[in-house]
């Protein structure tokens, strides 16, 4: 799929950067190994990620990269645009991304 990991907070911000430049929103899917529903949703979102070509898919690992967005359980997934917190979702709830992805795909 297009799913990008990130490794670094360096790569992290970059990519952010690039998203604002280029306009497109992110969106990011904040994980850890330990978590069996982020196992379950993990091929949904390479799914998602070759659907919506338009929109960046981004992996972040919560217990390898500190990002600051206030995320408490897992997996959670925000959409990104402009640097600015578009929209959450907490929790593993398919049609809910599935809906949203497709939503910001379309300019909404």
């Amino acid at each position: 799929g297009n799913v990008l990991v990130m490794n670094s907070r360096q790569e992290w911000l970059a990519k952010l950067d690039e998203a604002k430049r280029s306009g497109k929103v992110i969106v990011v899917d904040f994980t850890a190994t330990w978590c069996g529903p982020c196992k379950a949703m993990a091929p949904i979102f390479v799914d998602l990620s070759k659907q919506f070509e338009q929109l960046i898919f981004v992996k972040v690992d919560v217990d390898a990269l500190k990002a600051n967005w206030s995320i408490q359980a897992m997996p959670t997934f925000i959409f990104i645009k402009d640097g600015k917190l578009l929209d959450k979702i907490v929790g593993a709830n398919k049609s809910e991304l599935q809906r949203k992805a497709a939503m910001y795909a379309t300019g909404g």
